[in-house]
Order: structure tokens, then C-alpha cells, then sequence
């Protein structure tokens, strides 16, 4: 039995050629799916055309209007009704598709807004007179005279009137206006000497207000991305700014503790051409999986650079997907670029966390508040020693307090006091002074809760969690072991035979090489089966088809497979766990100095294996602030 067909006639069919206006409703269906598409075709347009201010309004979350107004080069009368045929551009002259240097080159925008839409154009050059023209539903009117400034106007309205079943896929205005303004932003982080403003008519609220930043490039990058992210962002971030083989990469990636729940601050760009590339996205999140448990996603403003030759933008008409010639260059680049540079900022960590930690101290204000006396009448350091010894606590015995040489009052240890309740006191020693209060992380004052160490710097203090700083630091110390003498391999008593598809099969010996330094030694095995020899001794048992299998899919969705490498790193950060110092031991005050001065030299101390930061620093500014004193 033959089930029917119903889409296709059981009578031969013609062959005939569709009209231009059914052409264009096509490829607006490609080009334009929402609003947003939209704004983004016509700012690409005038960020093509030179311009150093454009302004974007917006109705109806941009169903009802869009305007997008420009300072560029314009157009002439004589061009407008060119502009408007499908595959008209004067960015290219056909000869070369690799060879793009601008946004737009497929000359399909304009004609796809007049198809589905109410489209009208106004512009002027320089040196000639404004026009204007106007297309509806894919019929255009004749080109009239129009009085503007030198630049363009292009007003769209009513979108989708034409196909009103693509209304019915449109979100709320809401939705559809926050697009726009996410457009807009990404735009704006591409070009920091390009003035932005949107508007929504709606409301006649400024959505957004960007002035053209002046400077050195990273100088106007920087400022653009604080307007944009926010200043947190900048201050808790690093610069990039390194090349390989001809691809350069530049821009700022966040501290491991300035994360974030999800993966929206992260912002990729390839020739300037704001992108959403699975493959970048995956190495963005190789470069911190040593650093950031897997519900934790980084913040980072990334700029790849190349030769257009070395990467095809025309893979998709709305041009937010690529293709590299190399793509294990650009990978490689973005990972090592990256963890480079957390490297070398050691043990810096996100300012962000001193802030909650001052929040969470902060206490609720109860009735005026009383100012301390300024620091022109505070009195002298022998009468504020004087004042101490007065008020100096006496020891829990009742004996009589102890005086030191200059008989000043000696304080007694608690740390077999009792509480009111009977209960012991928490735990807590103070340290001599010794150790050197200029260094970066200071010099170890005392341990509370036999896991917490406070030392003293020249201009505040640190708070240190001793098991997730010295964590950090056995991890550190492991990985370097295995890059020096590599991964040590088991070979398995009966080789595990892995069946495979033939192309499965070649892409993994492809990578024989890469597995092998990484313990893992496979060999074809006759037909498309793999043999798996040895495993990496550090993974103990492990079920290598499974293994192989996990591989296979990512060398299928990215080109590149880190998952043995993770595996191998997620076992060394549970020996770093469970070799490093647990709290609740008590340390010397020669073994906390130790501590600080290791984790002052360590990559990546700032945050333990888990991206939790080991250390807290507070200004010593930011203390006097919690007691009212400034």
C-alpha cells in the first residue's frame, strides 16, 4: 500500500518562473525575521556608508515603525531605484566573495524590507539634492525631491503587512524592542567611534544614548564596553590582545569570579562583524573550564581579526554565522589567549566579591548618625597607647593584667575561655607582628575558625580561605607535573574493540596523536572498529567506549575534543581537594606567611578548582565606611 502524497500533484507540474515581488517575499523570509533583522540590516547599512551618528526609533516594538536616520556619504536620485533591485550593491563589484570588507554585499536587504513592508528612503550626498522613493509590497513609486540634511533616512512601517502569517510568529512588543536594543548594542560594541541613540516613540523614552568615543582604539573599546556592560565589567575584566598565524585576537575577558548564571555578557565579533558561532562559543568556554564550575558562564567582549580571505561570511543571508578556513587556529588562538591571560593576572580577583562581602557586613542604619572627630584632633599616638592600656580587657582567671616592658598592658588568650552559656569560645589566634604588610596579599595576622586566615596589608586587610586557596595551589602544582613529565598511560589486559562508522572511525585516528600524549592510545582494528590499548593511568577504571564515544561527539560538534583533557583535570582538582589543607587545622603563623606567598606567585589563586574566590580584600577606606568613620 502507497500512502498519498498530498503536497505533490500526481499530474506533472510546470516549471515556471516566479515573479520579482514573490522572489523578494522569499528572501525577506531569509534576511528579515523580526524586527530586529530589520535594524539590523539598515544600521549595517549606514555604518557602511561612513556615518558617525546614527539614531534608531522604533513603534510598536518595531512592527508598526522603524527609522533609522544616518550622517553618511547618502545617495543620489539617480541611485535610489538601484538600491531598491535585488542584488544592487556598491560594496562589491562580484568578482570576489572572499574578499569582504564591509557589513552588507548581498544587495538583498532593501528590496526584502519593500516587499513585506511600507519602505521609504530619503537621502541627500554632499554635494547634490535630496530624493526620496517609497515601495510597498514590492511595488515602487517614481523618485520625488525631499529636503535633509546630507545623509539618509529610511523609514519602515508596517512590517510583515504583506505576509501577515509571519505576524502571527512575532513575539510581544516588549520582546521585539528588547531585540532591537540587542542589536543595536552589539553594533555599537564594534564601532566605539560611532555615535548610537534609540528611541522608543511608544513612550518617547531613550532606550539608549552612546556618543562617539575619542582615543586610542582599546581606550574607546573600553569606554564603549563600560557604557554598554557596565563599569563592573571593565574593572573586573582583562586585556586581550595577542596573534597567530595571521589571526589577531583583541579585547577584554572577565575575571573567573566576575561569572555570571548564563551565557548573555558574551559578546563575539569576527572583522568587526558581530557573530553567534557555535565553535567560538565552545572555545570561549574551553578557556575556563579550569576555573568555572559548569552552572557558572564567563563575561568577555571578543574581537577576532583576519585576512576576509581566511573566513566566509556569506554562509547564511543574515550573516551571523561563519565559516574559518582554519578553525583550529582560531580555537587554539581564543583558549590560549585567554587562559594566558588569567594567568598572568595571578592571583587577582573580582572586586565585585570585596563589594558583596561589604554589603553582607554593612549593618542597618539605626537613628542619626554619629560622626567620628576628624583626623586634625585625633590625639597623639602615646595617649591613644595610654587609653588602650586603660581599657585593656583582664585575663579570664581574674589574675592581675601583665605589663611588658614599656608597661603597656599585655592581652591574655581566650582560647579556653568559656561563653556565658558554658559553651566553649570559637576558636581564634592573633600572630606576632612579623612578615611584610607591603605585599600584594600581606603579612598573616590570625586564623579564626580554624579556617580562615586575616592578614594585614599596607592598606586594608585579607581575608584568606585556607583549604580553597592552598586547593588552588596543589592543583596548580599537579598540572605543571603532568606538563613536564606527561600523562602516565595503563595498557588494558584485553583491548577494548570500539565499532564505528567509517567516517567515525577516521576522524578519531585523525587525532591519534593529540589522545595519545593524553594517556589514551587507539589503533585501527580491521573494518571501522578502533582498539583502545592504554587509558590514562590518573582516570583509574574507565569505560573506554564511552570514552570514545564522548570524544567522537565532540570532534563532530566542534572539531576539536577537550574532554579527555577535562576528565584528566577533573581528577587532579579531586587530589587537590583532598590533599590540601582542610579546615578546621590549625596553622603556625610561619605556615599562613607561606600560604600567601605562594598564592602570590601561582596562577589562578584567586579562585579555588570550583571558581569560588579563595581570598577577600578589603580597603581599609571601605572598613572605617562600615563604622562611620569617614
Amino acid at each position: 500500500m502507497h500512502a498519498t502524497r498530498p503536497k505533490i500533484s500526481q499530474t506533472r507540474a510546470l516549471i515556471r518562473q516566479l515573479d520579482e515581488s514573490a522572489a523578494n517575499r522569499i528572501a525577506a523570509g531569509e534576511v528579515v525575521e523580526r524586527p530586529a533583522s530589520a535594524v539590523k540590516e539598515l544600521v549595517e547599512n549606514a555604518i557602511d556608508a561612513g556615518a558617525t551618528r546614527i539614531r534608531v526609533d522604533y513603534a510598536g516594538g518595531g512592527k508598526t515603525l522603524i527609522r533609522v536616520t544616518d550622517d553618511g556619504c547618502g545617495m543620489s536620485a539617480e541611485d535610489l531605484p538601484l538600491a531598491m533591485s535585488r542584488h544592487a550593491t556598491s560594496k562589491i563589484d562580484g568578482s570576489d566573495l572572499l574578499n569582504i570588507h564591509t557589513f552588507g554585499f548581498r544587495g538583498e536587504a532593501l528590496p526584502s524590507l519593500g516587499a513585506v513592508g511600507r519602505l521609504s528612503i530619503s537621502s541627500r550626498t554632499e554635494s547634490g539634492d535630496g530624493a526620496q522613493i517609497a515601495v510597498t509590497a514590492g511595488r515602487m513609486e517614481g523618485v520625488r525631491p525631499a529636503g535633509l540634511n546630507a545623509g539618509t533616512v529610511v523609514e519602515l512601517r508596517d512590517l510583515f503587512f504583506a505576509t501577515p502569517a509571519r505576524l502571527k510568529f512575532m513575539r510581544t512588543d516588549r520582546a521585539e524592542a528588547l531585540a532591537i536594543a540587542d542589536v543595536l548594542r552589539r553594533l555599537a560594541m564594534a564601532e566605539p567611534f560611532v555615535g548610537f541613540s534609540l528611541t522608543d516613540l511608544d513612550t518617547g523614552r531613550a532606550v539608549l544614548s552612546l556618543d562617539s568615543e575619542q582615543g586610542e582604539l582599546f581606550d574607546a573599546l573600553e569606554a564603549r564596553l563600560a557604557q554598554i556592560m557596565g563599569r563592573e565589567f571593565t574593572d573586573n575584566s582583562l586585556r586581550l590582545d595577542t596573534e597567530r598565524e595571521g589571526v589577531q585576537l583583541t579585547g577584554y575577558a572577565a575575571l573567573p569570579t566576575y561569572s555570571r548564571g548564563s551565557s548573555v555578557a558574551q559578546y563575539l565579533f569576527v572583522n568587526g562583524r558581530p557573530v553567534r558561532d557555535k565553535m567560538l562559543h565552545g572555545a570561549l568556554r574551553a578557556a575556563y573550564s579550569d576555573v568555572l564550575p559548569r552552572d557558572r558562564h564567563p563575561a568577555a567582549a571578543l574581537f577576532l581579526d583576519c585576512d576576509p580571505e581566511l573566513v566566509d561570511v556569506n554562509v547564511h543571508p543574515a550573516k551571523a554565522e561563519v565559516r574559518f578556513r582554519d578553525p583550529g587556529i582560531v580555537r587554539g588562538l581564543l583558549v590560549s589567549g585567554i587562559r594566558h591571560a588569567l594567568a598572568e593576572a595571578g592571583h587577582r580577583a573580582s572586586g565585585t566579591v570585596a563589594a558583596a562581602t561589604l554589603g553582607a557586613m554593612r549593618p542597618e542604619p539605626s537613628g542619626p548618625r554619629i560622626w567620628q572627630m576628624d583626623y586634625a584632633s585625633r590625639p597623639s599616638f602615646n595617649s591613644v597607647q595610654s587609653a588602650y592600656a586603660a581599657q585593656a580587657p583582664q585575663a579570664p582567671t581574674g589574675e592581675p593584667p601583665h605589663h611588658d616592658a614599656d608597661g603597656v598592658i599585655e592581652p591574655q588568650g581566650f582560647a579556653d575561655a568559656q561563653t556565658p552559656f558554658g559553651a566553649p569560645a570559637p576558636y581564634a589566634r592573633i600572630e606576632p607582628e612579623s612578615g611584610p604588610t607591603e605585599a600584594p596579599l600581606g603579612a598573616a595576622r590570625a586564623q579564626v575558625h580554624e579556617n580562615y586566615i586575616i592578614a594585614q596589608t599596607a592598606d586594608g586587610i585579607v581575608i584568606v580561605d585556607q583549604h580553597a586557596a592552598h586547593e588552588r595551589l596543589v592543583y596548580e602544582r599537579l598540572k605543571r607535573q603532568i606538563a613536564q613529565s606527561g600523562v602516565k598511560s595503563q595498557a588494558l589486559l584485553i583491548p577494548e574493540i570500539v565499532p564505528l562508522s567509517a567516517a567515525d572511525a577516521q576522524r578519531l585516528l585523525d587525532h591519534a596523536e593529540a589522545l595519545a600524549d593524553l594517556g589514551l592510545m587507539i589503533e585501527a582494528f580491521g573494518g571501522d572498529a578502533v582498539a583502545v590499548r592504554e587509558t590514562p593511568a590518573e582516570l583509574g577504571t574507565v569505560d573506554a567506549r564511552k570514552l570514545v564515544l564522548d570524544i567522537l561527539d565532540e570532534l563532530a560538534d566542534q572539531g576539536d575534543s577537550g574532554t579527555l583533557a577535562s576528565r584528566i583535570d577533573a581528577v587532579l582538582s579531586r587530589i587537590a581537594c583532598h590533599g590540601s589543607i582542610r579546615s578546621g587545622r590549625q596553622m603556625r603563623g610561619e605556615e599562613m606567611n607561606a600560604l600567601l606567598r605562594e598564592m602570590e606567585v601561582t596562577p589562578l589563586s584567586g579562585q579555588c578548582n570550583h571558581g569560588r574566590p579563595t581570598y577577600v580584600e578589603l580597603k581599609l577606606s571601605d572598613i572605617e565606611k562600615l563604622f562611620g568613620r569617614r
